[in-house]
């Protein structure tokens, strides 16, 4: 007996992607590095590597630790600036039929500012996700996303110098993601990413030292993945703007969790560095998942826990 095929698209802030499933920022590069695994036009959209405007060489070594259910990273956003991405990486993503996102981040409100309207002027570039949530750099960052009013004036100086659709990715580091949230929504974005990582260390106990070389890290992987569902959940009963669900997603049964919280879409990333075609399995068991409940729209999931 042939079956119906469910439509999986969404649409996430004015950014019409095929299917729900798209990359966390700095768990893919900027596609070609995956690209020998999986066919990426099968993505619903790709969220590249943050982009600074100048070029990063990241934190000191060790930026990577393995821990019991996730990794630790202080990366830094080692990333080589705006104008080589837009003059190398963008031609590159332009063969493949997908949305493109460019995570954004910056010292300054200006280096926000200045990087929207670059990259608005730069073909291929479907939205930009803002990083205000980075617990690895010194300047910006978590600072800006710790601070609702900062947040939210990082949001305007953003809308005001593209056209492109605006994604703020917040942070679970604060008192209270749901006032960030808010401010951000009133300050004109038009849809959320969360969460970034959780900050964490850890000590190696034979040298009597930080492991990583910037003694502070983000966690993420399955670790922090209940954390992501609740603040989904909480951030989608007070602000009505689409929200990526992100955080430790590595089958398709966590994905459905953040639907289910209400997340419009989802993003793989830790996953990626395990099994570079999870994101691939991740859509499979999405379709699977609302073949065997009779569901004919990804849609109808976004939020159903919360209604029942």
């Amino acid at each position: 007996m042939s079956r119906i095929k469910p439509n999986l698209s969404v649409n996430v802030g004015g950014i019409l992607m095929k299917n729900p499933v798209t990359t966390a920022s700095g768990t893919f590069g900027f596609g070609p590095e995956y690209a020998p695994y999986l066919y990426l036009n099968r993505l619903g959209a790709i969220v590249v590597k943050g982009i600074t405007l100048l070029p990063r060489t990241g934190n000191p070594t060790p930026r990577l630790a393995e821990t019991p259910a996730g990794i630790l990273n202080s990366i830094g956003l080692q990333n080589p600036g705006v104008e080589r991405f837009i003059s190398e990486a963008l031609p590159f993503l332009a063969n493949y039929d997908l949305p493109v996102i460019v995570n954004i981040a910056g010292d300054t409100v200006d280096d926000y500012a200045l990087l929207a309207g670059k990259l608005s002027r730069a073909p291929g570039v479907a939205g930009l996700e803002v990083n205000i949530s980075c617990p690895n750099v010194k300047k910006g960052g978590m600072q800006f996303g710790s601070d609702p009013a900062m947040a939210a004036e990082v949001t305007r100086a953003v809308k005001a110098s593209t056209g492109l659709p605006v994604i703020v990715k917040l942070s679970p580091n604060v008192t209270s993601i749901v006032a960030v949230a808010e401010k951000v929504a009133e300050a004109g974005a038009d849809a959320l990413s969360m969460i970034n990582t959780v900050l964490g260390m850890a000590i190696d106990i034979k040298k009597k030292r930080p492991v990583l070389g910037n003694v502070l890290g983000g966690l993420s992987g399955p670790a922090v993945k209940p954390v992501a569902v609740r603040v989904v959940w909480q951030v989608y009963q007070a602000v009505k703007l689409p929200i990526i669900g992100m955080g430790g997603i590595t089958t398709a049964e966590d994905a459905i969790e953040f639907f289910l919280a209400g997340a419009t879409a989802v993003a793989v990333g830790t996953a990626n560095f395990i099994n570079p075609r999870a994101t691939m399995d991740v859509l499979k068991g999405i379709e699977n998942y609302l073949h065997e409940n009779g569901i004919n729209e990804i849609s109808e999931l976004t939020g159903l826990a919360q209604k029942t």
